[in-house]
């Protein structure tokens, strides 16, 4: 992995529990976080006192390095925000400068925690579809802006590979958003859905009360019981 080519981008708790209609109960799960990048959610998360492991390669970078490249970053993102606002829904968010303002800060906090998060192990330098985690490991994977968002990047195989082996260490996962880059609805949803089902896992599209990109309000819940 190449650190010019990550574009660092991080969302904070309150916004992991729209995206995932996290209850109390599923905060004292043992989460493993899924490409979480510079999300404040583990920092946040560890402060509260709940279990949070975060895997990402750009772990494998130190907070100097994230820093610098989300500095370098960032202004490329917000201008490609503002030319592309008719995607989005400006409801949570006044305009591009709040939203890049909310995003700094939880980047900012993750990068505090950084350091000390990586020492105990909540920070892996890690990446699908391959983990070096043992099998049920964890009661609950949230997968944020990774899977399906990178239809055209990743292929339907990938996703597949990926979905096993994050199912081989959590009893369940939920993915959001089940939207491309592009904010159209990835081809892949529905050939996931098939072949989680044919595994005989329980899959459902579950509506949540979080959307930035446009239809963007869904996740995909699964798992091999009632939860």
């Amino acid at each position: 992995m190449k650190l010019k080519e990550v574009v660092p981008w991080g969302r904070n708790l309150e916004e992991y529990k729209l995206m995932f209609n996290l209850s109390e109960a599923d905060l004292n799960a043992q989460i493993l976080g899924c490409g979480d990048g510079p999300a404040s959610f583990n920092a946040e998360m560890t402060e509260l006192g709940y279990s949070v492991t975060s895997f990402d390669p750009i772990y494998q970078f130190s907070a100097q390095q994230i820093e610098e490249r989300i500095e370098a970053v960032y202004d490329t993102v917000i201008s490609q925000v503002k030319q592309n606002a008719h995607r989005y829904v400006w409801k949570n968010f006044r305009d591009a400068d709040q939203l890049g303002k909310c995003r700094l800060a939880a980047m900012k906090k993750f990068l505090a925690d950084y350091e000390t998060g990586k020492k105990e192990a909540r920070y892996l330098p890690q990446s699908l579809p391959n983990l070096d985690l043992s099998d049920n490991q964890f009661e609950l994977c949230l997968c944020s802006h990774f899977l399906f968002l990178y239809s055209e990047q990743r292929s339907i195989d990938f996703h597949l590979s990926s979905i096993r082996e994050l199912l081989r260490v959590c009893s369940e996962i939920r993915i959001f958003p089940l939207l491309q880059l592009d904010s159209q609805p990835s081809s892949y949803v529905e050939s996931v859905i098939q072949e989680c089902d044919r595994q005989g896992y329980q899959v459902q599209i579950q509506q949540v009360a979080y959307e930035f990109q446009k239809g963007g309000n869904q996740m995909l819940k699964i798992n091999s019981y009632d939860r």
